[in-house]
């Protein structure tokens, strides 16, 4: 959800540039776009920040949205989501005075987050990360879309697991919570089952608070697409892409995170915590698997 004002009595407008996106549990922020595109922007299977390039707002702007939308929202704002692809990447110097103009223009704030890359968290110090987190930086949505070594380098994800497991140890450190997005069918046919038992171990090792799982969907103009479209990379079925989730909630042993399946992009939205609910959860996969509970229409399906 955007938050619509009424321009009868208020004079506020959305500048956002292109599309945004942001993570389902969002639904209901105050979205904030401090940076545009995403500063990595070479995962193979992504078109998202295509038609954009990466760079800062010039923080005037931001501050002076935040202002807006006070003015429009109030104390209506209890969460905010600042994007765009991985704001994280941002220095201090505009992250200092956006959490502080956010925290004293929305009185009922409850929580800031944001996306975030491995890279991002290697290159800012456990002190940095402190600090943005004492100013109000809460929660970071984390995408390593796999565990497996071989299929990270494929997507282009640019860290490798180790990079994702220190990255997540600094996190946490500075006491930010995470939510952990995985990809079924990243590993393509050929890794399926590498891929799922490897995102397992890497989702026990980042221990995040929040576990969620995507699936692959060929985006036409994408690297992966093309690799689909000359043969050299093969979509699991349906039936494969539901054994990767089940070896990931099978083998997947958090501390205790809340997961979900439930986006548009996935064939069965399910949902629970982990490790607490594992077999419930385990016990709706095999139903679906059996045919005892149906899959998500493919013209529901979406990003």
């Amino acid at each position: 959800m955007v938050f619509q004002p009424d321009r009868s009595t208020y004079n506020y407008d959305m500048r956002y540039v292109g599309t945004v996106y942001r993570p389902p549990s969002e639904a209901n922020s105050y979205l904030l776009q401090a940076t545009i595109g995403c500063s990595w922007n070479h995962c193979t299977y992504c078109a998202t920040y295509h038609d954009k390039q990466f760079r800062v707002r010039p923080l005037a702007e931001t501050l002076e949205d935040i202002a807006m939308a006070g003015r429009a929202f109030g104390d209506q704002v209890r969460k905010v989501f600042v994007m765009d692809g991985d704001a994280l990447a941002m220095g201090l110097e505009p992250w200092e005075p956006i959490l502080r103009s956010l925290s004293g223009t929305f009185p009922n704030l409850r929580r800031v987050s944001c996306y975030a890359t491995a890279l991002n968290l290697l290159a800012k110090s456990e002190q940095e990360l402190r600090r943005l987190r004492d100013l109000g930086l809460e929660l970071l949505y984390i995408g390593p879309e796999s565990g497996d070594d071989v299929t990270l380098k494929r997507i282009a994800k640019g860290a490798s697991s180790a990079d994702h497991i220190k990255a997540a140890a600094k996190a946490r450190a500075a006491g930010m919570k995470q939510s952990l997005i995985f990809l079924l069918g990243a590993g393509g046919a050929e890794r399926g089952v590498e891929h799922a038992t490897a995102s397992a171990r890497l989702a026990t090792a980042m221990d995040p608070e929040f576990l969620s799982v995507l699936t692959l969907m060929l985006i036409p103009s994408t690297p992966i697409y093309k690799l689909a479209e000359s043969g050299r990379f093969q979509m699991p079925s349906i039936e494969c892409l539901l054994r990767e989730l089940r070896i990931i909630v099978a083998e997947a042993n958090p501390s205790d995170t809340i997961f979900r399946s439930n986006h548009a992009s996935n064939y069965l939205p399910i949902g629970g915590r982990l490790p607490r609910d594992r077999e419930a959860i385990l016990e709706k996969i095999d139903a679906a698997l059996s045919g005892d509970v149906p899959f998500r229409a493919e013209w529901s399906r979406g990003l």
